[in-house]
């Protein structure tokens, strides 16, 4: 396996829901395998398949402090989020050279498939619920920066373009 390159923004696949995934296969396995290679390269904390074209319902989060500890999720939901914000720096590979201070609930319980094909329940807290929070508006076809306001918003696309064109 080894790292695919992230798609730059606006690809329509970045603002299209994600397809449910059906069963974990070899396939699937091999998919996440490269997200996760993926995200170690770049470095970050999640990876959603989107991010490098494949428009399946997967994704990828790792927070630890020694890696290697990466929670793999098909078709992953928020069932419960606390009323607590948590504010973090945001950013996308998808989007370089900008990023944005998003609030999202502090906690949150997550289910999923898992690699054994089970459906999973996980809490998830601080910046590991961000991450997953941050996949899952992937999987949904939403950027971080779509929380912002329109005026944020409109400015930094300005300059992720003006990033765009000097590199």
């Amino acid at each position: 396996m080894s790292p695919r390159p992230c798609i730059p923004w606006p690809h329509p696949v970045l603002k299209t829901p994600a397809r449910d995934v059906a069963e974990i296969t070899d396939a699937i396995r091999s998919i996440w395998q490269d997200m996760v290679d993926t995200m170690e390269a770049m470095p970050g904390y999640g990876l959603a398949a989107v991010q490098i074209g494949v428009a399946l319902r997967l994704a990828v989060v790792d927070c630890s402090e020694s890696r290697g500890q990466a929670v793999l999720m098909a078709n992953p939901e928020v069932l419960h989020a606390s009323i607590q914000p948590r504010e973090h720096e945001e950013a996308s590979p998808n989007l370089p050279g900008v990023s944005a201070k998003i609030a999202r609930p502090r906690a949150v319980t997550v289910r999923f498939l898992n690699a054994a094909g089970e459906t999973e329940e996980r809490d998830f807290v601080g910046l590991w619920a961000t991450s997953v929070q941050h996949q899952i508006d992937h999987l949904a076809g939403k950027m971080y920066f779509d929380h912002l306001s329109p005026l944020k918003r409109k400015m930094l696309l300005a300059k992720a373009e003006k990033y765009r064109r000097r590199g």
